[in-house]
């Protein structure tokens, strides 16, 4: 079979491989990206933009129910979900164009396809008319495909009656009932759109807690969010079994001994993600993967076979685009000749619930942990003027610093645009920043943001807008 050459071959075309084929297009690197499925991966096509957009139009719809109270009624509000579809897949479809141009337009190659290593330095690839094609790295191969969700045995996916997070953006109805098998970030995420559209929700986590991993403190206010919405959450329980039937499915639920059936009409699956490592050939190209199916790799992103890198997902937790975007551009960057590694002080991570909820570095259970004396130092949103007047006054912002020398150890936010509000957080922690330097930085007002200020001043006790602790 003829080969043809390339210099860096990057498998998958997600926010880790479409990020490195840039990058090694803009080094000189003459690149090849294979892409299986759609260019973006799940995150722009079926996971972080179309519910981010979803989310958006539903909180929209929240809004404008209790605008009355800013003195704007609205009469005959009207909800067209297959309209609001069809809005969500126009972005869809322009960002994955745009990424699509982006990479060419900086010199790398696409190809559409299934790829297989069959040696350390060469990828066949399976197009979709079966006919294969092989193609040779002189310099590097990077494996970035992803993750694929998790199933459960006896509650496989339909597509109609269970479903996953696949489907579950692209419902064209609300529907009456749903049960979420997974209290994570995804359904707690997607959950939340469909209740916001009237959707009774039944929440099924077999752990003691929502939103594993995740400080209590934070979790809380979104708990009493969904509860006042209706929700009906079931900590310590697992599924059970299920049945279809004309009318959607009769859920078996388990709470140690005791089992409860429940009619619902949709079940969401979302227990979480494992990397896509199997059928990649990594045996002959002896790749080596951790106990979960995670390639294993070095700071610079290289792998126990020199000339492989593995980046995103498919290389370990937390399951972060943002994380395999940087990954990307480190391992481009090696396979270019540059000194590059990684070596950041926080990955920052936000999850779209209502309210929204972002952290940065150690919460104050992991400080304590390490056996850290800390300080911590909270501003209320209830006490912010900028909060009042977009009616989001519900969560706070929480500072964790080392009680020895202020230094920042984290930051937990929960509350409005906490996703965004976080990136500061971010970049104190990235340059080793102390309390004092954030407090003293003079924040805009009246904004959000100078909550984060106020913050880093209640842990110093020098809070203007809240008692001091």
């Amino acid at each position: 079979m003829a080969e043809d050459t390339f210099e860096a071959i990057v498998i998958g075309g997600g926010p880790g491989g479409y990020v490195a084929s840039i990058r090694l297009g803009q080094l000189g690197v003459k690149t090849l990206c294979v892409e299986k499925e759609y260019m973006g991966g799940v995150c722009l096509n079926w996971g972080c933009i179309p519910s981010k957009a979803l989310i958006a139009a539903t909180s929209l719809v929240e809004k404008i129910r209790g605008a009355s109270e800013m003195g704007i009624t609205v009469g005959d509000l009207k909800i067209d979900v297959a309209k609001m579809q069809v809005w969500k897949e126009g972005i869809v479809k322009k960002l994955t164009g745009g990424v699509r141009a982006l990479v060419k337009g900086n010199g790398a190659e696409i190809i559409d396809g299934s790829a297989e290593l069959v040696s350390k330095d060469t990828v066949e690839v399976t197009l979709a008319d079966g006919t294969k094609k092989r193609f040779k790295a002189t310099k590097g191969i990077i494996l970035a495909t992803g993750a694929e969700t998790l199933e459960i045995p006896g509650f496989e996916p339909d597509g109609d009656k269970v479903i996953t997070a696949r489907e579950a953006v692209s419902l064209q109805a609300a529907p009456e009932t749903m049960a979420i098998i997974g209290g994570g970030v995804i359904g707690l995420e997607l959950g939340m759109v469909y209740q916001k559209l009237g959707t009774k929700l039944l929440i099924v986590e077999m752990t003691d807690k929502l939103l594993p991993g995740v400080d209590a403190d934070l979790v809380k206010v979104v708990q009493k969010h969904l509860k006042k919405a209706g929700a009906d959450i079931r900590l310590g329980t697992k599924a059970h079994s299920l049945e279809k039937t004309a009318s959607g499915v009769k859920l078996r639920i388990q709470k140690d001994a005791e089992t409860e059936e429940v009619e619902i009409e949709k079940v969401l699956v979302a227990v979480g993600f494992k990397p896509r490592s199997r059928e990649l050939g990594l045996e002959a190209a002896g790749v080596k993967t951790d106990a979960r199916g995670h390639i294993t790799h070095d700071a610079e992103m290289r792998t126990n076979v020199p000339s492989i890198f593995a980046i995103g997902d498919v290389s370990g937790a937390p399951y972060l685009a943002h994380k395999a975007s940087k990954e990307g551009e480190i391992a481009a960057e090696v396979i270019a000749g540059h000194k590059s590694a990684a070596d950041y002080r926080g990955m920052p991570a936000a999850i779209f619930t209502h309210p929204e909820i972002a952290t940065v570095g150690l919460t104050e259970a992991a400080a304590k942990e390490q056996g850290l004396d800390v300080k911590i130092g909270k501003f209320p949103f209830a006490a912010s003027g900028r909060a009042m007047a977009v009616r989001e006054t519900d969560g706070f912002i929480k500072v964790i610093i080392d009680k020895k020398d202020h230094q920042l150890l984290g930051v937990g936010i929960v509350g409005p645009e906490a996703s965004d509000l976080i990136s500061e957080a971010s970049l104190a922690l990235e340059m080793c920043a102390y309390a004092e330097d954030v407090a003293l930085t003079i924040h805009p007002h009246p904004t959000l943001g100078e909550g984060v200020m106020e913050a880093f001043k209640a842990a110093l006790g020098e809070a203007v807008h809240v008692m001091n602790r």
